[in-house]
């Protein structure tokens, strides 16, 4: 007699209750037994077997276990689960006698990564599909009551409804999708991203060519063969990084078979929980010693704000030539509600990888474009986006784009958006104008009094190529006007090829010009406040034109023409050989720069008509030469002025990270003071990072220097070692200022002497003598998450008239 046994099959997904998201690399098991499976990367499950159990049970790292019924009598059937996010630790379920057998792994994967990661071909490529959605989540029940939630109540109950048995409710804000190719090429390192195709919508969302550029692969590139990896501007150091065993615990669980590779399994977590390390498991090949599969967590008790969890998950493949390339990698990220009324955040990303091809060169040239956008890459069509999408969207996923557009055509939803968009981006757009910027409306000082003023500029509606700039203010102190205009033209975004022209009259300082602190908005209007020292009127007119030579290579020149009417008693003698007779108290002066600007690999998107440098992680080397040219345009001197700057942020392992900046100056001329180098002091309470914090406004000036500049972050080094601090999350900083400097007898003679009321002869400006200035600065930052506070030296020149030894100052930063 023979019989046939029955086959049963059972499918599902595993999906995480908070996100909604597949969850992979998941055992789904009949409890007590060795029958089981995992879960594919999108959380999907197959489970073929002749015998059946009552239950079967669904386990993840990091997760609350979960058991489902079975229907003994089906022979298919589909069971979903959805499991609950738990805080379990490993060590407390693991333990080993002698060596720990996960280390000969580990190191046998350490001396691989060279050879297994993808930066060892010389050249690759390949089409990725990139998908980002963000979601509000963690909506309570009292928020829900609020007026304003009220008006997308109706919106929000639908999304109700697809949440699942356990899930959360979330409500859509954004979702993008977009194919790129990708080009890597390894020396000199360098890599091109091209939008081919891409969509965005979301609340607020106003253009989406801005959003289309970081919607692409270059913002999604996490390979943990580094020794580190950045996720948002923060250092996470990898699993197999070089220097494994001071960072993390390993348990060898398990040997199975993934994605066709035999692979050892391999759990991990940090030694400590304040680290920013991560908890998770790592499938390695057993032949190659490589990543085949990645699933990683940092959990919220790591030192980092704001910040709920951040979850990544990648699946690895090998290519023709040997080294493994990430094929699918899906990153999310929940930020945390700041207060208890308030909601959470949810961005989720997505990248699938195909189509790679390695070994394939291209020019030199080819590279260096960086992020390209096809003009026409934006596409709505949905047929289109069905047809070549790597894997269909889900239910879910298909009802964002609608939920989307319900939610930001609710009127009170718009005017939220404008209300945001004014606080963030400083003007009012106004159809082709934005007025603005807001924080420079209103300021009080001792020259002007209260000052008004009104700006505007012309944005992408107005033209793509022509940017209109102005703005005009009125001092009810001094009952001057002040006023100025500027004129670019863009030839070239690709290149960033500009011709700007500029004329303005307005209120300066010595040692303290609006264009130094222009990029630090603290610093620049609270110098707008107070106390004026050496106050003068500045009448500017200059040209301007620069370009890229090649991606990171910036050429400059600018022609200048400017008068200085000091406010306050300034003289100079007119002849430098003749310093005892004629003198005069303004002047102007003609001048042309050439700066040169070298930073390899920077990053940069194109924002309508403006450029944003996303940085570049290799030293930034400036240059410049500027020429006087007397008699021309009625310049009174002619001069000479060389500037060199190099500059980085580096990332020093557990150390923290470190930034630097070198600077060197040389005046051979002899000029009046305004046109040398007045270091730039900081007499306000706040701290500034690039300025000499306890010197004082134009304490010194020099016609020859060298100065360094340097800051240290520790992050959680000591601080997540003492207990009951690191609850705190504070973070310790130190900083250090030296600069060596001269004035030469010529350009220091120049200025008559001035006597006080007892006849005491001297002179009104400062110069550095023979040792340098120095201060040293500790402090702490993070304090309630904003609040950074540091305490400074000053061991040099402690004789200066209104010298502080020491200082305390304060600053506001939101870092994570």
């Amino acid at each position: 007699m023979s019989y046939a046994q029955t086959s049963y099959v059972i499918t599902g997904k595993v999906t995480d209750s908070e996100t909604g998201e597949g969850m992979p690399f998941v055992a789904v098991a009949f409890k007590g037994t060795t029958i089981g499976t995992t879960t594919d990367f999108n959380g999907n499950y197959k489970l073929v077997t002749h015998t059946l159990q009552d239950s079967l049970t669904a386990t993840a790292i990091s997760y609350t276990e979960k058991s489902k019924l079975v229907n003994r009598k089906a022979t298919t059937q589909a069971i979903d689960f959805q499991l609950v996010p738990a805080s379990i630790s490993l060590n407390e379920i693991k333990i080993y006698a002698g060596e720990n057998p996960a280390y000969a792994i580990l190191r046998k994967i350490v001396r691989n990564k060279e050879k297994n990661d993808k930066r060892s071909l010389e050249y690759f490529e390949y089409e990725s599909y990139n998908k980002i959605e963000v979601d509000v989540d963690n909506i309570s029940e009292k928020l829900k009551k609020r007026k304003a939630i009220k008006k997308i109540q109706q919106v929000i109950d639908s999304v109700e409804v697809l949440a699942g048995e356990d899930g959360k409710p979330i409500l859509p804000l954004f979702i993008s999708e977009s194919f790129s190719n990708v080009y890597y090429r390894k020396s000199p390192e360098k890599k091109r991203e091209h939008i081919l195709k891409t969509r965005v919508t979301g609340v607020g969302i106003q253009d989406g060519t801005l959003i289309s550029q970081m919607a692409g692969s270059s913002f999604q590139e996490y390979n943990f063969y580094r020794n580190w990896l950045n996720i948002l501007n923060k250092d996470f150091v990898s699993p197999i990084a070089d220097g494994w065993k001071l960072y993390y615990e390993y348990f060898l669980v398990d040997s199975a078979e993934v994605n066709g590779h035999y692979s050892y399994r391999i759990d991990f977590e940090p030694k400590r929980p304040q680290d920013l390390a991560f908890t998770g498991t790592m499938w390695v090949d057993k032949a190659t010693f490589a990543l085949v599969q990645v699933d990683a967590t940092m959990n919220k008790t790591a030192n980092l704000n704001f910040i709920e969890k951040i979850k990544l998950q990648q699946e690895l493949a090998p290519t023709e030539a040997g080294p493994w390339l990430p094929v699918k990698t899906r990153v999310l990220i929940d930020i945390a509600e700041i207060t208890n009324q308030s909601a959470g955040m949810l961005a989720k990303f997505y990248t699938s990888n195909e189509r790679v091809v390695v070994n394939q060169p291209h020019s030199t040239k080819f590279y260096d474009v960086g992020i390209e956008m096809e003009p026409t890459a934006q596409i709505k069509d949905e047929a289109f986006w069905d047809e070549h999408r790597h894997e269909p969207l889900t239910e879910s996923e298909k009802n964002v784009y609608a939920m989307i557009d319900s939610i930001k055509n609710i009127p009170l939803i718009r005017s939220y958006i404008e209300i945001a968009n004014i606080v963030v981006n400083g003007y009012k757009k106004a159809g082709p104008i934005d007025i603005g910027p807001y924080i420079l409306a209103y300021s009080y000082n001792t020259v002007e009094g209260s000052y008004a003023r009104l700006g505007f500029k012309t944005n992408i509606d107005f033209s793509d190529k022509w940017v209109l700039k102005g703005y005009g203010g009125y001092g009810f102190g001094d009952h001057r006007f002040k006023y100025g205009a500027e004129i670019q033209r863009i030839f070239s975004k690709k290149h960033w090829t500009t011709l700007s022209v500029r004329h303005s009259y307005d209120l300066e300082r010595v040692g303290l010009l609006s264009q130094d602190v222009w990029d630090n908005t603290l610093f620049l209007v609270s110098s707008r406040f107070g106390t004026f020292r050496r106050p003068f009127m500045l009448r500017n007119n200059q040209i301007a034109f620069q370009t890229d030579f090649v991606r990171g290579f910036t050429q400059k020149i600018k022609l200048r023409q400017w008068q200085f009417d000091p406010l306050y008693n300034f003289t100079y003698y007119t002849n430098p050989t003749d310093t005892q007779l004629a003198t005069d108290n303004n002047f102007q002066s003609t001048e042309i720069t050439f700066e040169s600007r070298f930073a390899q690999n920077e990053q940069f998107l194109i924002n309508d008509n403006t450029r944003i440098s996303l940085g570049t992680t290799k030293p930034v080397f400036t240059i410049s030469y500027t020429l006087g040219l007397k008699g021309i345009l009625g310049g009174g001197f002619n001069y000479h002025k060389i500037a060199l700057n190099l500059s980085q942020s580096i990332n020093v392992g557990s150390l923290g990270r470190a930034s630097y900046s070198i600077s060197a100056g040389y005046i051979p001329s002899t000029v009046p003071y305004p046109i040398l180098q007045s270091h730039q002091g900081n007499q306000t309470f706040f701290y500034i990072s690039n300025a000499y914090n306890l010197m004082n406004f134009f304490e010194f000036v020099s016609d020859r220097y060298a100065s360094v500049q340097l800051q240290h972050n520790f992050e959680g080094l000591l601080f997540n070692r003492i207990p009951l601090i690191r609850k705190l999350k504070w973070r310790l900083v130190a900083n250090a200022n030296v600069l060596y400097g001269g004035l030469s007898d010529k350009n220091y003679n120049l200025v008559p002497l001035e006597y006080d009321d007892q006849g005491n002869a001297s002179r009104p400006i400062g110069r550095l003598g023979d040792i340098p200035y120095i201060e040293l600065g500790y402090g702490i930052e993070n304090i309630f998450r904003c609040m950074r506070i540091d305490a400074i030296h000053r061991l040099t020149y402690l004789n200066n008239s209104g010298t502080n030894r020491f200082g305390v100052k304060i600053s506001f930063q939101f870092k994570l």
